[in-house]
């Protein structure tokens, strides 16, 4: 493979790592402006009552997560759209395996943590949704419905956020690994 066509490879690693994380900035933004601002007033036997996020508390764990979910991705597409910019040949465009680590570390980091607030938030709206009758909870969403209609929304936006999380992930990891010669290849030129 010629420096042209690999410049060319990687330009276009680099502009599809930045829509996954534009994608993911956007849901991770969603699901936080979703449920951060949801709230729903109604009136049960005579007393209104507000239902706001911070009513659960995995629901406002999930609205600062997916919040700083948001911010991180968006950085990051910041770095892509940087890298991207940068001609190839450019020594400080090239990652070293240092910074590698550290985006893999903080990309995995970002897709467990989105990952299980978006699973501890789905567990607390599944007894809303249909009450613990062991416990004597009663069911929430019969009488804020457009509060759990809007939770639910939230959570699905989570969910794709944290899938598109666990991609950028991979997509780490494979830049991580990219720097490290392959066995083969250091055992090919030393044979030669």
């Amino acid at each position: 493979m010629d420096a042209a066509a690999g410049r060319r490879m990687r330009a276009s690693e680099v502009r599809t790592e930045g829509l996954v994380r534009g994608a993911c900035a956007v849901l991770a933004a969603a699901a936080a402006l979703l449920v951060g601002l949801d709230a729903q007033t109604e009136t049960v036997l005579l007393i209104r009552k507000k239902a706001t996020v911070k009513d659960v508390q995995a629901l406002w764990v999930l609205a600062v997560a997916a919040g700083a979910a948001a911010g991180y991705h968006l950085l990051h597409l910041l770095r892509c759209l940087y890298i991207g910019r940068c001609s190839a040949g450019d020594s400080h465009c090239r990652n070293s395996r240092a910074l590698a680590w550290a985006w893999l570390l903080l990309d995995k980091g970002c897709a467990y943590m989105t990952f299980a607030v978006t699973i501890a938030a789905a567990q607390s709206c599944l007894i809303a949704l249909d009450g613990a009758q062991a416990l004597q909870w009663n069911k929430v969403c019969n009488i804020y419905t457009r509060f759990c209609e809007q939770v639910a929304g939230s959570v699905a936006c989570a969910v794709l956020a944290a899938a598109g999380s666990a991609v950028l992930s991979a997509i780490s990891a494979r830049n991580l690994f990219r720097l490290y010669p392959s066995l083969s290849h250091s055992q090919r030129s030393t044979t030669k």
